[in-house]
Formats: C-alpha cells, sequence, structure tokens
C-alpha cells in the first residue's frame, strides 16, 4: 500500500515538479528573477523556466561552486538568483562559497536542492542529500524549509521568492500523496501547520514524512491515543511557540524526518524544546540515524531504514509508555 493510501491521501506530483512549475509562473511577474542551474535543469525542473525565460537562465554545467558565486553576484546587482542542482552537489560541493558569498553578506539567493533524501532510489548514496538540512541550518541567517507535497511546495516556493535573505528550498524527486487539498492557504513561513489535534502525544515531521504521520495518527486514534499532528515545514527558523505548546499540552513527541539524525528536525526541535519548556517529556525520533543508504527501489529503502509509518506509530508507543 503506498503512502496515504490509508487514510484517503491521493498521489499528487513530486515537489520538485511543484517548484518547477511556480518558479516559471513567478518568471512571468518578477523580471528580477535569474535561474542558475548545474546542468541538471531536466532533473531539478528549471527547464520550464529555462523554456519560458532563455536569457534569464544560466547553465554553469557541473560546477556547484561557480554556481553559487555568479548567484553571490547577481545578488550584488540587485536580481533575485535561484540556484538548483541536487541536494547532495549544491550543499556539500560548494558549502564554502555558500557560507561567505551568500550566508556571510546575507544576500537574497534561494538555494533549492533537489533529490533529497534516501527516496530518490537506485540513483544510490552519492546522489543522496541527508545531510542538507543540518549544513543549511549551521549557516547563520539562512531560512530552511521542507515542503511536505505539491500544494505546499508551490506555496513554499513563493514564500522564498519574497522572503528578504537567503533562503534554502529542500524538494524530492518522488511523486508524493496532497496533504492540503485546500492549496496551503495556511502556509508561512517559521509557522508550523496544525494537521490534527490531540492530547496524548505530538508527531512532528516534515516533507514526505507528513502523509506518514497523519497515517500513524489514524492507526493511534484506532487505539483511543489523540495525536497532535504538526507540519513543521520550516525547520530553520523553527516554530517555538508550537513546540512550546506541543511539550506542555500533549507530553510526549515523536520527530520524523528523511534525514541524518544529527542537525536535521529532530535536534532542532529537541533545543528548542529544551530552551523554552522545565517539562521533562519523552522524545522518539524517526530518521536515517548514523549510516549512509543504499541504491535501490524508494519504497524499499524507506522500509528498511526505518522511515515509515509503521516507524512513526512505534516511536509513539514507546513514547507514551514512557510518560
Amino acid at each position: 500500500m503506498r503512502i496515504g493510501e490509508s487514510i484517503g491521501l491521493e498521489m499528487g506530483k513530486a515537489t520538485r515538479d511543484a517548484f518547477g512549475h511556480e518558479l516559471e509562473k513567478i518568471g512571468h511577474e518578477r523580471a528580477e528573477v535569474v535561474v542558475i542551474d548545474g546542468d541538471v535543469g531536466n532533473s531539478t525542473r528549471t527547464e520550464y523556466f529555462a523554456k519560458s525565460f532563455p536569457d534569464r537562465f544560466f547553465n554553469v554545467g557541473i560546477a556547484e561552486s561557480n554556481l553559487v558565486s555568479m548567484a553571490g553576484g547577481f545578488a550584488a546587482n540587485g536580481k533575485i538568483p535561484v540556484v538548483a542542482s541536487f541536494a547532495a552537489f549544491l550543499m556539500c560541493n560548494s558549502y564554502d562559497q555558500i557560507r561567505m558569498s551568500v550566508a556571510f553578506t546575507h544576500s537574497n539567493v534561494k538555494l533549492v536542492g533537489s533529490h533529497a533524501g534516501i527516496s530518490i532510489g537506485e540513483d544510490g548514496p552519492s546522489q543522496m542529500g541527508i545531510e542538507d538540512v543540518a549544513l543549511a541550518c549551521a549557516l547563520p541567517g539562512m531560512t530552511v524549509i521542507v515542503p511536505a507535497d505539491e500544494p505546499s511546495a508551490r506555496v513554499a516556493t513563493r514564500s522564498v521568492m519574497d522572503h528578504i535573505g537567503p533562503c534554502y528550498l529542500r524538494v524530492g524527486r518522488p511523486s508524493v500523496p496532497v496533504v492540503y487539498n485546500d492549496g496551503c492557504s495556511e502556509f508561512c513561513l517559521g509557522k508550523a501547520i496544525q494537521l490534527r489535534d490531540g492530547k496524548d502525544v505530538t508527531l512532528i515531521a516534515n516533507g514526505l514524512m507528513v502523509a506518514m504521520a497523519m497515517e500513524a495518527a489514524e492507526l493511534l486514534a484506532q487505539r483511543g491515543v489523540e495525536c497532535r499532528v504538526l507540519d513543521m515545514h520550516t525547520v530553520k527558523p523553527i516554530d517555538q511557540e508550537a513546540v512550546a505548546a506541543a511539550v506542555g499540552e500533549t507530553g510526549a513527541i515523536v520527530v520524523a524526518e528523511e534525514h541524518l539524525q544529527h542537525g536535521g528536525l529532530g535536534a532542532v526541535v529537541a533545543y528548542a524544546a529544551s530552551q523554552l519548556s522545565s517539562n521533562s517529556v519523552p522524545f522518539r525520533y524517526v530518521n536515517l540515524g548514523d549510516q549512509f543508504a543504499e541504491s535501490g527501489p524508494a519504497e524499499g529503502l524507506l522500509e528498511k531504514y526505518h522511515l515509515t509509518t509503521k516507524d512513526i506509530f512505534q516511536a509513539a508507543i514507546s513514547a507514551l509508555e514512557s510518560k
């Protein structure tokens, strides 16, 4: 059974597709937007922008450091550059340039990392961005967003373009269930979206793990457990108010993400909770742990590395037993 099917979620497009289509729309509205890609426009979906605005699209080839340096120059001259490549190539290969040409200068550059997480499947570990959120969060002034589905990715893309300052938008390769049938009108940078209320435990997730959290909440409801579900699409700045409320009102937290355990959403939520509340509550984490994955079908990889609805469900049961 595919993700989201058990609770009636329809399959939508990949978040990379939503980004590409929304970026092309924004191009018609804002002449100052330019796009720079690392020879993977057919994968990042910047090809849609390129077809409509060939004079504002720049393919620098497989040279991610130059990609980012060019973006810094464009931003310094009043343009809004969108930099796109695979998350692993962008954040790992050009980190020094991002640090000095974007973050240090607080340039208005929009970094977009596609093919993030292990759900890219057969492409293998060399192309899996599994540390990208941690790297982005480590940079002062960087806003970091991980949308859950097609509608929220469209809104996130527009929000990133409206925001003044450096941003990192993480998008994925596989098609994902539609969580927001209403178009995600409530999306706001830095504010979690509560998808379900409950008093027993809070499930905090982002990316494709949001649909799984919704499924896990329904399974828990069948056992009489009332789950709060938060889509924490913005990892930085984290929604401190939502975290504090979850700790104080539900008393148990599960954080689910398609990322390494160090430096991602779980680490940010735990830090926020420790700073905002004196309550000692059980935390459980569903993530990749401290390991690289391997090449294989996406569904099989998610199951092998314990990134499934069942794993969120079991983590919630464990947290509840520790209350």
